[in-house]
């Protein structure tokens, strides 16, 4: 029997496996640099204020544009509405507030019982591609059964979730106006998925980005030709039309990014994407 196959195989895995870590290693060592920062009881909170606010902005200046460019305006998913000024202030106010108040504690915590390690080795491509991925889904499951429950009993979403439906029309900065509860209840999903499947740091940090920049999508109001479900085939992915109509009729489309579940549970609601 001629082996020579499996052998070239064998031989070549350990070397394909180093061309993935080097693909991500330049981006390592340029965040490793950053050493000192990186460890700071701070560094979570600015990284995720500053992520937060970086995705917000171009949908901010979209707004504002797309009340004067007809071109834009048809992207618009209820083009009858826009945010003004005095709406999207307060938003970022306790945006601000919370991040400070509330998630800079948490972070100080687990900063203290728990100090990052910053290993000297970049991941593999593939395997910060797949445990992203495995994140998401994670996520996925956990703020639908979380969503589901908050909006099927009434003192749940009285109490809790009410105050993030405030905006029936939403735009990209209504993404973290919430109450405290559902702000650590996200915060808390989003941050054990990855220590649960054991992901690198910089694993960690390329999911929070993910995971910050298509909630906000999802809320930012448009439907673009390039939006996320657009990219996603066979109606896997919902988006922001899946998510805008939920925030519009209240009781259907309770996942974030996919629509699995709420086609599995009965609670799912086609959107007309423009």
């Amino acid at each position: 029997m001629n082996c020579s196959l499996p052998h070239r195989v064998l031989l070549s895995s350990p070397m394909e496996g180093q061309q993935d870590r080097l693909c991500l290693q330049p981006l390592w060592d340029f965040v490793t640099a950053k050493e000192p920062l990186i460890k700071s009881p701070f560094f979570p909170v600015l990284f995720s204020f500053t992520a937060y606010m970086a995705f917000c902005l171009p949908y901010v200046a979209l707004d504002f544009l797309s009340i004067r460019l007809p071109d834009l305006r048809k992207y618009k998913i209820q083009p009858q509405t826009y945010p003004s000024l005095g709406m999207m202030v307060p938003c970022i106010i306790q945006s601000a507030y919370h991040h400070v108040v509330l998630i800079f504690p948490v972070t100080f915590l687990h900063w203290y019982w728990r100090p990052m390690d910053l290993p000297v080795t970049a991941p593999e491509l593939p395997e910060v591609l797949l445990q992203v991925a495995v994140c998401l889904l994670l996520f996925d499951f956990e703020y639908f059964l979380w969503h589901l429950l908050h909006h099927r009993v009434p003192w749940l979403y009285k109490t809790f979730h009410k105050v993030h439906h405030k905006h029936v029309s939403t735009f990209a900065l209504t993404t973290q106006y919430s109450s405290v509860w559902e702000l650590l209840s996200l915060g808390f999903f989003a941050a054990v998925n990855p220590l649960l499947l054991g992901c690198h740091p910089l694993t960690e940090m390329i999911f929070f980005l993910v995971n910050i920049g298509l909630s906000v999508e999802d809320h930012s109001g448009y439907d673009l030709p390039w939006s996320t479900h657009r990219l996603v085939p066979f109606g896997l992915y919902g988006g922001a039309p899946h998510h805008d109509l939920h925030h519009l009729k209240f009781k259907s489309n309770y996942a974030p990014y996919f629509t699995h579940w709420d086609k599995l549970f009965g609670t799912f609601t086609e959107s007309h994407p423009n």
